[in-house]
């Protein structure tokens, strides 16, 4: 695979965790933990695309000093190390005194390294340009070795803090918060072992010994693999969430149909009927048709008869449903000849008769849940022979 794609390609995937991000940002400036996030991707973005062999070279050339790239690429390392402590600081959080005091010694000390690699650089003389090796290449020069071991130290603390700890909460919550830490602390072991493989590399060299494959061909695998785990880890739980609260909308939204057919012909409120648009969200779908139900049954109200559901009721007893499963079979008997009989009066242009003192009341409508399992009664035989009953002329049904 091209140096650059390897490093590129997990970029790229951090870059849209943080435009993902960017909108909660934007809502929840004030929140500590969502700024460090994407302070996070921010960081971690830059540092896989100022590592990548070609964006060396570029720079490099650029400024007109040779290996300039390896400052810069340690310092935002080391600023990505910073951020990975200073987010669980803010995730653990306490007292805010505390968290903030903990994040301003995070962020100095972090700074500190930052000028030291600077001012390490400074004094070094590193005049061969070394696009893939330079930390085995340069493992014994004079202040280049200083350099190169205080930004493997600095990466170390952030990774192994940002892994433990991620670990830890790992076994305190479920779902898609629990799937997104997992990938990151996965990500963290395999960056884990990206800091391994240039230890070894760099400890050889202090022995002698060459193995700087290590370096130059498997860390860099590692470190791309990490990246990638971690920025899926950070777009999960909210895509994860999201994906999740759309289908189930979407589910409830199908097997709303039954009743929304039924009280098709009752729903009067122009809320209710308005035509929404084919670019409208699934949420905004399920919402409309509950609105267009609810709307069905103001309007059936005055034409529910009790006699029809004790009818129903005691027809699906006697086949044996059970009790919850029949109260709710009866009450979708009621609904079905409501619509059908204020359907005749409409016809007939007949006022809606007054609902006597012990009119029936419905009681399965009092959330999207227990409506959605009123809906999928609507197939019952139980229903249709309500339907049925209520369309046949009066003098038909007492032949």
């Amino acid at each position: 695979m091209n140096d650059g794609l390897i490093l590129y390609i997990p970029g790229v995937v951090l870059m849209a965790a943080l435009v993902i991000k960017l909108p909660e940002l934007r809502r929840t400036w004030h929140d500590p933990v969502m700024r460090s996030v994407c302070a996070l991707l921010l960081v971690g973005c830059a540092v896989l695309f100022l590592a990548a062999p070609p964006t060396i070279a570029a720079v490099n050339d650029l400024t007109g000093v040779t290996n300039f790239s390896a400052p810069l690429v340690y310092c935002v390392l080391t600023a990505f190390s910073g951020s990975c402590i200073a987010l669980i600081i803010n995730w653990r959080g306490g007292p805010p005194e505390q968290v903030r005091r903990l994040s301003v010694l995070c962020i100095g000390v972090y700074a500190g390294v930052t000028v030291a690699l600077v001012v390490l650089f400074a004094l070094a003389e590193a005049p061969v340009e070394r696009l893939r090796d330079l930390d085995t290449y340069y493992a014994t020069t004079p202040f280049m070795r200083e350099m190169i071991t205080l930004y493997l130290v600095a990466h170390t603390l952030g990774s192994v803090v940002l892994t433990f700890l991620c670990w830890r909460w790992l076994r305190q919550v479920d779902g898609a918060l629990r799937t997104g830490l997992a990938l990151i602390v996965l990500g963290g072991v395999l960056d884990i072992g990206y800091i391994a493989a240039k230890f070894v590399a760099v400890f050889a060299r202090w022995a002698d010994r060459d193995w700087d494959y290590l370096s130059t061909y498997i860390a860099p695998p590692l470190a791309s693999a990490a990246a990638l785990m971690v920025g899926a880890g950070f777009i999960f739980p909210l895509v994860g969430e999201r994906a999740s609260t759309t289908w189930r909308a979407y589910l409830q939204f199908r097997r709303l149909k039954p009743l929304w057919l039924e009280l098709r012909g009752s729903t009067t409120s122009a809320a209710a009927t308005m035509k929404i648009g084919w670019w409208a969200s699934v949420e905004l779908r399920k919402c409309h048709r509950e609105a267009a139900i609810r709307d069905g049954l103001l309007n059936v109200a005055p034409y529910l008869s009790g006699s029809v559901r004790g009818d129903a009721l005691a027809t699906a007893t006697v086949q044996g449903v059970p009790r919850e499963e029949a109260e709710m079979v009866a009450e979708a008997a009621m609904i079905a000849s409501a619509c059908r009989a204020q359907a005749a009066a409409s016809l007939a242009a007949a006022p809606p008769p007054d609902p006597p003192p012990d009119a029936p009341r419905l009681a399965y409508t009092d959330d999207s849940d227990r409506l959605v399992s009123l809906s999928q009664t609507f197939g019952s035989t139980i229903v249709a022979t309500a339907r049925w009953r209520a369309a046949m002329p009066e003098s038909s049904c007492h032949e």
